[in-house]
């Protein structure tokens, strides 16, 4: 019993290692800490915090300062045509922001020709305007030459890329130009193919233009050798003015025969604008020769079908660009965008015509006029 006492009793701790280890055992953790690291915790949560209000009050500086800039923009209309383009970038540029009157104006000039127009573009540039919006391809190549050295940014749309030196590449269009290309060549031979499925015994196309014109060679260069392919020959007739127009389809009527099976409107702006349009259309209809490639669909319902892009989403593709540059991304290394072409197929003209649209072909069609 004695031995077994001194056992239990044996090497106790001293009474003030006790203290401290029953003082342990009741202590709260966070009292634990090293008072040093809780300052040193303190230190860094304060400089996040005021880190923090700096960036957000930094934040609120740039856009008000963003807020606070008036952006003008110069837009040049070459074609009616295409005056969509504009509804389309103002609604595009809206939705990014730039709401008109407030932190953006539009500065508009619709011009009779889609030639010869540097004098406007001057004007822009005297004007000190932050971005110049154009259509079609010359506009847009004489906005590229008045510009030059100017360091104001060019957004070109519907304008062709095919045999013009507009840009250096769709990647990196260079200079100080970007926009929205109508892809003219690829176009045309479309067209082509589209009346050739409408009326496949049509064997000699007539074609005309305007003289001259930059993006037309590189046209015809691809569409010959297609309708070669197809059986068809294409029958020039490159106009001036439009009573060059007029006098070759008096002549074709004065013949014993027209000479031609059937009509297409390449990609340019003789035949887009509203008096070729009726003239041709008018025609087409007086001689049920089958016509397609541009729709009015408000005027001469001469044409079977349109196959071009939509003026309006170009517009909104454009005000893309737009907001990219005013955010501070040079306009020449902006990539091209390329617009899409949409089939409108006019059901009541084939109908008229004798003519059978097959299924497949209407299928394709984003709208059929009935």
């Amino acid at each position: 019993m004695h031995e077994e006492n001194q056992d239990h009793v044996s090497n106790p701790l001293p009474a003030a290692e006790a203290e401290k280890v029953a003082l342990a055992k009741g202590t709260p953790w966070f009292k634990k800490i090293n008072p040093t690291w809780i300052i040193i915790a303190v230190f860094l949560l304060l400089i996040i915090i005021g880190f923090s209000i700096y960036k957000g009050i930094s934040q609120q500086g740039q856009q008000k300062t963003q807020s606070a800039k008036v952006y003008r923009v110069g837009v040049l209309a070459g074609l009616n045509f295409f005056l969509g383009t504009i509804d389309g970038f103002k609604e595009g540029m809206e939705t990014l922001g730039y709401v008109e009157g407030e932190n953006i104006v539009y500065i508009i000039e619709k011009t009779p020709t889609p030639v010869g127009n540097e004098a406007v573009i001057q004007k822009f540039v005297d004007q000190k305007v932050d971005l110049i919006l154009t259509f079609p391809t010359e506009p847009s190549l004489e906005a590229k030459k008045v510009t030059e050295g100017t360091n104001i940014p060019v957004i070109f749309t519907n304008a062709g890329l095919d045999g013009v030196n507009l840009i250096d590449s769709i990647q990196k269009p260079g200079a100080n130009i970007t926009g929205v290309q109508f892809p003219t060549a690829d176009t045309a031979v479309q067209r082509l193919e589209i009346i050739h499925e409408i009326a496949p015994k049509a064997k000699n196309v007539w074609v005309t233009y305007l003289k001259d014109y930059p993006i037309v060679p590189e046209e015809l260069r691809r569409l010959k050798p297609a309708a070669e392919s197809m059986g068809i020959t294409i029958i020039e007739v490159p106009a001036t003015t439009l009573d060059d127009v007029k006098a070759d389809l008096e002549k074709r009527e004065k013949s014993a025969s027209l000479g031609i099976d059937a009509i297409i409107f390449i990609p340019e702006p003789l035949t887009a604008a509203p008096e070729a349009y009726t003239l041709i259309g008018n025609f087409a209809t007086k001689h049920k020769l089958p016509l397609g490639g541009t729709l009015f669909e408000d005027g001469v319902d001469g044409s079977l079908f349109g196959y071009t892009p939509d003026s309006v989403e170009v517009g909104k593709q454009a005000a893309i660009l737009a907001d990219k540059i005013f955010k501070g991304t040079p306009a020449g290394t902006i990539p091209v965008i390329s617009a899409e072409n949409y089939l409108v197929i006019n059901y009541k003209v084939a109908q008229k015509n004798g003519l059978t649209i097959s299924e497949a072909l209407l299928s394709r069609a984003r709208k059929i006029i009935r």
